[in-house]
């Protein structure tokens, strides 16, 4: 049976996919194959290469090196959380283990098939995602595995939460990697929230809602904003412009989409045929944008794509000024917690 596993690394970001690999740090310590899978031997050998790490660390890290190298088999599914822009993306391990020592950072790296990448997590129940927010670099994704494999053998984005089963005891050693894969820290608390707001985005709101939000979101930054008829916009579905009138340029078109689909260069192009020489255009959706897409953005001066993620930060910033509307739809508060990175190297 295959295994599902979730890896994060925030280091090399999105080369995983271009460079279609997986990968973990700890660079002091060398080709694992040498070592061979000795858990007692490479825990030595860490606390020597990392004599600072807590006494409690090194199990964790040892069980990372061990899975990454001699667990994980080709055809087992992994799990890449993106943290930049809040996506999934999901891969076939596809070779065996390798170190490469001429690489600066991550040597210790996997082959990945990517089957299905850029996927939006608010498509996801709350507790798949709380598992695989693991505060570890590479664990094992046991209680919500039904759920992503059904997202996997579906065509579309829309996912229905299943039962999970409970945790169950785990030996010693395992347990202190429980531990840590479960720790409230900042981090994990500040994705939970991210995932919260973009689900009540994405679920308590209608498409003319999504839109009266867009424009209440860009009056809390100061601009001012409106939203035009619901029908017949012609594309538009917010006016805004930074003078009470709206009679001075620049004036901004923006064009909202309520969905977690991937936003393509002609969805994108049709927004631009609606602008002035003088205007400029603004795309909101909760998903993401092909890559034409961002490429026609860096192509044109007068267009902004706002994806989901860049949404919900915003929105995260500019909390306390919008309405009560909002707000009570969203309820946060602020709060203080252990800021503690994870441990993965």
């Amino acid at each position: 049976m295959t295994n599902m596993w979730g890896i994060h690394n925030d280091v090399l970001g999105p080369d995983l996919v271009t460079g279609n690999f997986i990968s973990i740090g700890w660079e002091g310590i060398g080709d694992l194959r040498q070592i061979g899978d000795d858990r007692d031997a490479l825990k030595v050998l860490l606390q020597q290469t990392f004599p600072e790490a807590k006494a409690g660390a090194i199990p964790v890290w040892a069980g990372i090196l061990l899975r990454f190298a001699f667990e994980m088999r080709p055809g087992d599914i992994v799990i890449s959380p993106y943290k930049a822009d809040s996506t999934l993306n999901f891969g076939v391990i596809d070779g065996p283990y390798e170190f490469i020592q001429s690489e600066p950072l991550h040597r210790h790296r996997r082959r990945v098939r990517w089957i299905r990448t850029g996927v939006p997590r608010g498509i996801f129940p709350q507790q798949a995602l709380y598992e695989i927010g693991s505060a570890i670099t590479l664990f094992r994704v046991r209680h919500n595995r039904s759920v992503f494999e059904q997202y996997l053998a579906s065509a579309s984005d829309d996912v229905t939460p299943v039962h999970t089963d409970p945790v169950t005891a785990e030996p010693t050693e395992e347990a202190v990697e429980g531990w840590a894969a479960d720790e409230p820290s900042a981090a994990r608390i500040s994705q939970f929230t991210r995932d919260f707001v973009q689900k009540q985005l994405l679920a308590e709101m209608s498409h003319q809602q999504f839109e009266e939000f867009t424009a209440d979101l860009l009056v809390s930054m100061g601009y001012q904003a409106r939203v035009t008829p619901y029908t017949g916009d012609g594309g538009v579905d917010v006016i805004a412009h930074r003078d009470p009138l709206g009679l001075e340029p620049p004036i901004i078109k923006v064009q909202c989409k309520h969905t977690t689909a991937t936003q393509s260069r002609p969805d994108v192009q049709r927004l631009i045929g609606t602008l002035a020489s003088n205007e400029l255009g603004l795309f909101v959706t909760l998903g993401t944008y092909s890559k034409d897409a961002v490429d026609l953005e860096r192509e044109r001066q007068n267009l902004r794509l706002l994806t989901g993620a860049d949404i919900v930060e915003l929105t995260m910033q500019h909390y306390q000024e919008l309405p009560a509307r909002w707000r009570q739809l969203m309820p946060l508060r602020q709060v203080f917690a252990v800021d503690r990175d994870a441990e993965g190297r």
